[in-house]
């Protein structure tokens, strides 16, 4: 390697020596203009470009350009400002980017709608992620006592029942709808409805049971209670309203992060 294939900026008194063919990746950026010289705005004194930048969200931009991916402490909160130095040196890929991630990054909003009525209790929750409602979806399981055969023939011994696994009900993609516990009758001793939640293995008809549960749920998933309040005059149902900021997700790539960052992997270059 010779010295015409480095360059060294100089970002708001940081340095930074690399490949020529790094900061030119993005050929039609104002990034590669600046180190080739189309940019008369920008000249090079005593070996070094001097770009008057923040220095500290430059090394996060050249750490993307090295690796096709971005990778932020957990605790970096500066998406905007950093989204601000793309569009300086018209980094089209990671402004696009983090324009998707901030809009990721809004909360998602849970509303668990629980209503208990004599022996039974019934349950909607909605979620403003569509995503989230089917991944809890997924995980609850409506038990349905079912007589047997010999039950419904006249034996007369004590009638056997089977439970009958059935998923929650969908009315929407953004919703989900079950209840438990049984109506109360002695003839209907075998439509008992029972609540499992993975990875819970119980199986619960008592719906303050399942209610608790369900919440356990939400809070080990990061939503956290934001309010309480009644829908409406003549709904006797409780409404409990949960919200999780959304961490940012691993797209794509074959590197396994650190816990302690951020991982986003670039879309293909322009």
């Amino acid at each position: 390697m010779n010295s015409e294939d480095l360059v060294t900026l100089n970002v708001g008194g940081k340095l930074f020596t690399t490949r020529l063919s790094t900061l030119k990746q993005f050929p039609t950026s104002r990034l590669a203009g600046i180190v080739d010289g189309r940019d008369p705005e920008f000249k090079t004194v005593n070996g070094q470009i001097f770009v008057d930048r923040d220095g500290a969200l430059f090394s996060f931009i050249l750490d993307f350009l090295r690796n096709h991916e971005l990778l932020l402490p957990s605790d970096f909160s500066d998406y905007l400002r950093l989204q601000r130095e793309a569009l300086f040196y018209e980094l089209d890929s990671l402004v696009e980017l983090l324009s998707q991630h901030l809009l990721q990054s809004r909360p998602a909003l849970m509303e668990v709608h629980f209503l208990s009525r004599n022996t039974q209790a019934f349950f909607r929750v909605f979620g403003s992620c569509s995503k989230t409602i089917e991944l809890l979806a997924r995980r609850i399981t409506v038990f349905v006592e079912q007589p047997t055969a010999l039950a419904r023939s006249g034996n007369p011994f004590p009638p056997q029942v089977t439970l009958l696994p059935l998923p929650p009900q969908r009315p929407s993609h953004h919703d989900l709808v079950f209840h438990c516990g049984s109506d109360g009758t002695i003839e209907n001793h075998a439509g008992v409805r029972y609540i499992s939640i993975k990875p819970d293995n119980r199986k619960l008809a008592n719906g303050t049971n399942v209610f608790g549960l369900l919440i356990d749920t939400l809070l080990k998933e990061g939503f956290h209670l934001v309010s309480t309040r009644t829908p409406a005059s003549g709904d006797k149902s409780e409404c409990y309203v949960f919200e999780r900021i959304k961490s940012l997700q691993v797209l794509g790539g074959n590197k396994t992060p650190n816990p302690e960052n951020t991982t986003i992997s670039a879309p293909s270059q322009k």
